[in-house]
């Protein structure tokens, strides 16, 4: 059986600039980054004659069985412009962390991939890079005002800007800073979070233009003075600079599916931490450009989607026409209790006990007044015995499930996949956030926490509560709420599979993004700087004999 990396390898790429004219993208709006990938300069696209349908896919809550929500999402695509609709993809960018980690790449899988797939998972066009960059100046600026003189008299202990880097290194998470003596600044305790997790990377991804993205990052607080007054990148006269760090990142990047379809590949991962969507650029570009285009949120609906929903759709204007949520048998049948070793073994049963947790996605998807299909992803050995029951599980809660084979046949493996999406967007859609703009922040986060974690309660520290009772007063009540916890359960337990009812949501710390727009309320163990696993993937990554790069996946 070849390997993602290998039928990566073996496909004959379209040059880019055949893939822009397929999209009606003109030449002049075309900047190539070698071959096969390019920036689009938004200022030089045709003014859009009509606004295409936007089909998100998510997905049941991850294990390591695998779901394949990107690969999904290349096989929809591929499989509507067959049936002769015209599809463009909207998909987030991979981290270098995972991929020197444990999850690997971003790409797909099997034939259904977008590619060049080494180059979109090591450094692509340089946006993290950029990002990294922007997001770090602001922090070297803060530095340098305390030390030259502190005119804007910050607190030094009340400095809530961190570092970020775009790699998994638990040893920046909590860090002491600026020791060595006077000339290295004041001494205090801070730390790295991974870039992903950036209210930078979050102002790219919501930013509608070059000129919102200025103004988003000018309203980011950084710190707050001693008498408890925030300090803004503005304030520091940091803004302008950033945004021409990112002036090139900020525009989204075109490549190619396999089968030729095309693909803004833009903006950031990690639902879990972040609100893990592409940016709204990229999304209302393919909207203006295409009939169907297809989009993805990071890990199971009760992260992804739900962020898609309340913060992307809520700021952004869009309204979804259908949702597709992907799920395997493997992958229920360990939220049914099976071990991963023992996986290949047929038991229905152990699929309908672990179809508890596709159920409550569905009805959780639902909620939002999105129509919705299951994609059930097919890894050989599925038995129909067990492949029934999805299908059952599916129709109890009012919808198809679809049996898919777009890993092993590209798009002609999720034809029938297609059919159903469309005649499901094509129908008019009654989209709605979750909850209103003037709900208070905990009331909001107990909204997300009781109807979509199925939590008796969220709670949180006085000091917390305190906290968000600050940010209502200074102007930011209205902002949705961004939910940090396990992608592993619909708890803040990542051993809590299925679908638990009755648990507690500790929230244990809340950060504004104010720029971004909303609060990141961080529950439970999670943390925002991630760690290597005892055996990472780059212990396996290197050049081969021929030069090519191995261990990639």
């Amino acid at each position: 059986m070849l390997t993602d990396i290998a039928i990566s390898r073996a496909a004959t790429l379209q040059p880019i600039g055949a893939i822009a004219a397929a999209a009606g993208i003109p030449p002049q709006a075309v900047e190539p980054y070698g071959h096969h990938k390019a920036k689009i300069d938004l200022a030089a696209l045709p003014a859009p004659v009509a606004q295409g349908k936007l089909i998100l896919v998510t997905a049941i809550n991850p294990t390591p069985a695998g779901e394949g929500k990107s690969t999904t999402s290349v096989g929809l695509a591929d499989a509507l412009n067959r049936t002769g609709r015209k599809t463009m993809l909207a998909l987030r960018e991979p981290s270098l962390g995972p991929c020197f980690g444990t999850k690997g790449g971003a790409t797909g899988g099997g034939y259904a991939q977008v590619v060049p797939m080494e180059d979109i998972n090591l450094h692509f066009t340089g946006d993290f890079h950029a990002i990294t960059s922007a997001h770090n100046l602001l922090a070297a600026m803060i530095d340098n005002h305390v030390h030259w003189g502190n005119a804007l008299d910050i607190d030094v202990r009340r400095i809530v800007w961190r570092r970020v880097l775009d790699m998994n290194d638990r040893a920046l998470r909590d860090i002491a800073q600026s020791l060595g003596g006077p000339a290295n600044g004041y001494p205090r305790e801070s730390g790295f979070d991974i870039t992903v997790a950036s209210e930078v990377m979050a102002i790219l991804c919501l930013a509608s233009d070059l000129h919102d993205l200025e103004a988003r990052l000018g309203r980011i607080v950084v710190a707050y003075t001693r008498g408890k007054q925030p300090v803004t990148a503005r304030d520091l006269k940091a803004d302008g600079a950033m945004a021409v760090l990112l002036a090139q990142a900020v525009k989204p990047n075109l490549v190619q599916t396999l089968e030729g379809t095309p693909a803004f590949v833009h903006g950031g991962p990690f639902a879990n931490i972040a609100h893990g969507c592409n940016s709204v650029i990229a999304t209302r570009a393919a909207l203006g450009l295409a009939d169907y285009v297809v989009t993805e949120a990071g890990f199971g609906a009760d992260l992804g989607a739900e962020k898609f929903f309340d913060i992307k759709c809520r700021q952004a204007g869009l309204k979804p026409a259908a949702a597709v949520i992907v799920a395997t048998v493997r992958a229920l049948k360990m939220n049914g209790g099976v071990a991963k070793a023992d996986l290949g073994a047929p038991d229905a049963e152990a699929v309908r006990r672990g179809g508890v947790n596709l159920a409550r996605h569905i009805e959780n998807v639902r909620a939002f007044g999105v129509p919705v299909v299951v994609a059930i992803n097919r890894f050989d050995g599925d038995t129909p015995e067990e492949v029934a029951v999805i299908h059952e599980i599916a129709g109890a809660q009012g919808c198809e499930a679809v049996l898919c084979s777009h890993w092993a046949e590209g798009g002609a493996g999720a034809v029938e996949l297609a059919e159903k999406v469309a005649a499901l967007a094509d129908a008019p859609s009654q989209f709605a956030p979750l909850y209103a703009d003037d709900l208070s922040l905990f009331d909001k986060i107990t909204t997300v926490a009781t109807r979509i974690y199925r939590a008796e309660e969220a709670v949180a520290e006085p000091s917390v509560l305190a906290q968000l009772a600050r940010f209502e007063a200074a102007g930011f009540g209205h902002l949705p709420v961004c939910m940090a916890k396990t992608q592993y359960s619909f708890s803040t337990d990542p051993a809590k599979l299925g679908a638990p009812t009755g648990h507690v949501v500790p929230v244990r710390e809340v950060r504004l993004s104010a720029g971004a727009g909303f609060v990141v309320a961080i529950c439970g163990e999670i943390m925002t700087m991630p760690g290597l696993p005892r055996v990472p993937a780059a212990e396996g990554i290197r050049f081969g004999a021929g030069g090519e790069i191995e261990g990639l996946f």
